[in-house]
């Protein structure tokens, strides 16, 4: 459902007429809403499930124990961004096309909540490319780096710079808001987010695990 939006939806509305893109926003995107926050808030319980039956094995001393850390960072803050800002601000943008379809006024507010949801659904595709590889590298890689010792100081240096960069931007909390460079550079494109995406894993693994923490 975060792909759909970021990949298909947000570029289709680009192009289409107001008022396709209004009922489409009214029948399709407030429906597709709904299973988007409940998988998201699935998705949360069942890993704090998870990290009660087997948290236990991942000692945060151990290159696991960092690694599903980091990845689980990323997937709460998502699904915080789900539940605390797309959701809240698409349903202004919502209330807004429906007012409109019924021959009301529009919400001058509505933009404003559109863009404060689009940011937020970006950074989450953004987070979304490195979870995955944390998922999958802490159970068939991880392992290998048995020893993080100091490197793990780098790794979380690494890891907050990056991420607190990226939240705050989408959430509009650094210089610049909504607009500021990290939101316009990367945020305003879906392609770059994909990159940005895949250099944040790549500066993750080969900085921070193959050269700060090593084999």
């Amino acid at each position: 459902m975060l792909y759909f939006f970021n990949f298909v939806q947000v570029p289709s509305f680009a192009e289409m007429e107001a008022a396709a893109r209004s009922e489409a926003l009214r029948k399709i995107t407030s429906r597709a809403l709904w299973w988007f926050r409940w998988a998201a808030m699935l998705t949360f319980l069942s890993g704090l499930l998870m990290w009660v039956i087997v948290g236990g094995d991942y000692a945060p001393d151990t290159s696991l124990g960092l690694s599903i850390t980091l990845g689980s960072i990323l997937g709460i803050t998502m699904a915080a961004n789900v539940w605390m800002v797309i959701w809240p601000n698409q349903r202004v943008n919502i209330a807004s096309a429906e007012a409109v379809a019924a021959g009301g006024e529009a919400d001058p507010g509505a933009p404003g909540a559109a863009k404060k949801a689009g940011r937020a659904s970006r950074v989450n595709a953004f987070f979304s490319i490195p979870m995955a590889f944390f998922m999958v590298f802490t159970s068939h890689f991880a392992p290998a780096f048995d020893n993080p010792g100091g490197g793990a100081v780098v790794v979380w240096i690494l890891f907050l710079a990056i991420y607190l960069l990226a939240q705050l931007s989408a959430l509009g909390k650094l210089p610049g808001g909504l607009d500021g460079p990290f939101c316009v550079q990367i945020l305003d494109d879906h392609q770059r987010v994909v990159i940005a995406g895949l250099v944040f894993t790549a500066i993750m693994y080969f900085i921070g695990w193959e050269l700060a923490i090593g084999s």
